[in-house]
């Protein structure tokens, strides 16, 4: 069992103080900023970013810790949300950077593809936005989507699946 420092304590962590803490790690990553804390209605918040100097690549991590059955419930739940592998379905879409997906556009536009559309070599199935760029992701056949992967706004990896075309 991890062990806390002393003078520190853990708390339950409700759902808007969970949004807080999104909001603060984001708010880290914008400004290149290291820490932030805040304090307010009694409750402190203390986010760092944790610096790898060998890699160069910065992981903000927030300063709750859970506990060990909550993170292992965490896990099961996104093993279980994860479903089927596709990333060997002959008709995948992988995708080309890392980033975060959009359907459209732009914030209530018509999607670029929806399931059942038949689409051409080319065609735009969906944008990524990675580094502030906007990135169209171009069908790489024609054929017919039969399931989009992601959801719109959803962080994504490279490589990870976006969208079945058969």
């Amino acid at each position: 069992m991890a062990r806390q420092p002393e003078g520190k304590t853990t708390a339950k962590v409700s759902n808007e103080d969970s949004a807080l803490i999104r909001e603060l790690a984001l708010l880290l990553d914008e400004t290149s900023l290291t820490e932030i804390e805040i304090e307010r209605a009694g409750l402190r918040v203390r986010v760092a970013r944790n610096v790898s100097i060998a890699a160069g690549i910065p992981a903000t991590m927030p300063t709750v810790a859970a506990t060990p059955a909550a993170a292992t419930a965490v896990a099961s739940a996104a093993a279980a949300a994860a479903g089927p592998d596709f990333s060997k379905h002959p008709g995948v879409v992988p995708s080309p950077m890392v980033g975060t997906a959009y359907w459209a556009p732009e914030p209530g536009a018509k999607p670029f593809i929806e399931v059942g559309a038949k689409v051409t070599a080319g065609q735009t199935l969906l944008i990524i936005e990675a580094m502030k760029t906007m990135n169209q992701i171009p069908s790489p056949r024609a054929g017919t989507v039969t399931q989009i992967l992601v959801e719109d706004g959803q962080p994504v990896e490279f490589g990870e699946p976006l969208v079945i075309i058969e």
